[in-house]
């Protein structure tokens, strides 16, 4: 959430860089919260004014009963009561301003950075690297799907039996496979100095708004209504949540945590190709790396978690590259975002397994999350996040990427955690 204040000293800069975000009522919110902030300083104002006028009147009411002007201090005690019934007419005016102003930010969108991209879509993403060998076969390769029933590693129809469309079965060596890669990444992340954390599967409403995900994404969530819980759509709300109201202290900085959860998204408004087989799911595997810095870090705690990410697909062989989303691509939280595609040679397409973000200190400004300097001055945090890695369109690609006309080659690195070093 974008602070007040930052708001109301560069208004300008701020529609400019929302205007990048194509947030199409940037003007009139924005103007709109400036509205309400002057209606309330001027309301703070007449009620401090009104408090104290109570509080003079006050002290001469004693004076005037003493001194035998019973009539005067009447007179002071009705003044009284009617400058207190205003003062509570005017906290209640405060009252609905200052819930007025926080639903207006919550509606507005983080800020982009300098160096995000203009743009509307996917199509205006910049590639900024690409790495790794895209395999070409002498054979008619299949996609993962048919792979998947060929070698009896996925079972897409009992997932839809048991639930419905978007929550495969994984069977045998798929389901090995999927164990395979948590433990590879778990271990990856442990490696990189990440402290692994089993966060709730479910989280309440203040979560929620804390990353970002309400009002934002609420249609995309899984919403437990009785008791108004949420299934998370990804382990970046849990694990920054922790930090949720806390104030740490700047040498314990950056913090990083690592999370394998089991993600859950509605994906209202999915279909044709983009949804088949592993493509897109309600429900997924994802490993999530999490850190909490200060301002002046983070830009390298970015870096550093890239660099992460890239090892991860570099070590499972797979060709991928590295895009700088544009504005209009970028999530309604990021400042600035990176995606990591690796490429299907089955289904001739890049398939996002990643995306690390910035947030700067739009989320910490939602959570209260804070640290306290050397000076002793309290500061907001920078939160980042990103996947290392999401499972299912890794598998999609592993699995086109590796296959053979008689099975399905396993990458050296992740041999010693399946235990099979082919699939047929």
């Amino acid at each position: 959430m974008l602070t007040l204040k930052f708001i109301t000293e560069n208004r300008d800069d701020v529609i400019r860089r929302l205007n990048k975000k194509h947030f199409a009522e940037a003007e009139k919110i924005i103007d709109e919260v400036i509205a309400y902030d002057t209606d309330r300083r001027a309301t703070q104002k007449e009620l401090d004014a009104t408090l104290a006028e109570v509080n003079q009147i006050s002290k001469t009411i004693g004076a005037l009963i003493q001194a035998g002007k019973r009539e005067e201090a009447e007179s002071a005690k009705s003044q009284t009561t009617q400058c207190k019934e205003k003062s509570r007419e005017l906290s209640a005016k405060m009252d609905e301003l200052a819930t007025s102003i926080q639903n207006l930010l919550l509606q507005i969108p983080n800020l982009p950075k300098d160096s995000v991209p203009e743009g509307t879509g996917a199509a205006d993403n910049v590639v900024e690297k690409t790495g790794g060998t895209i395999p070409v076969f002498d054979f008619e390769p299949l996609p993962h799907w048919d792979l998947a029933k060929k070698y009896d590693l996925i079972d897409f129809e009992l997932g839809v039996k048991i639930t419905g469309a978007g929550f495969p079965v994984y069977k045998g060596k798929g389901a090995r496979l999927q164990r395979a890669l948590i433990n590879f990444f778990l271990d990856e992340a442990q490696k990189a100095g990440y402290l692994e954390v089993i966060p709730p599967t479910v989280v309440n409403e203040m979560s929620g708004y804390g990353t970002g995900q309400l009002p934002d994404k609420e249609g995309q969530m899984y919403h437990c209504q009785t008791d108004n819980l949420y299934l998370i759509p990804t382990a970046e709300v849990p694990v920054t949540n922790i930090y949720r109201d806390v104030i740490l202290s700047e040498n314990e900085l950056p913090i990083k945590n690592c999370a394998y959860t089991q993600c859950f998204r509605r994906e209202a408004g999915s279909y044709g190709k983009d949804v088949r087989g592993l493509n897109r799911l309600h429900e997924f595997s994802k490993v999530e790396i999490v850190r909490i810095d200060t301002p002046e870090h983070s830009e390298t705690s970015h870096k550093e978690m890239l660099t992460h990410v890239e090892s991860l697909v570099q070590k499972l062989e797979l060709p991928y590259r590295i895009l700088r989303l544009c504005g209009g691509d970028m999530s309604f939280t990021a400042a600035l975002c990176f995606d990591f595609e690796v490429y299907s040679v089955a289904q001739d397409r890049w398939l996002e397994v990643s995306s690390v973000s910035n947030f700067e200190s739009y989320q910490a400004n939602r959570l209260k999350c804070r640290y306290k300097t050397a000076s002793g001055k309290t500061e907001l945090c920078h939160t980042l996040n990103g996947s290392a890695l999401a499972l299912p369109r890794i598998v999609a690609a592993l699995l086109e990427n590796n296959q053979t006309p008689d099975d399905i080659r396993i990458p050296k690195v992740l041999v010693p955690y399946c235990g099979f070093d082919i699939i047929d």
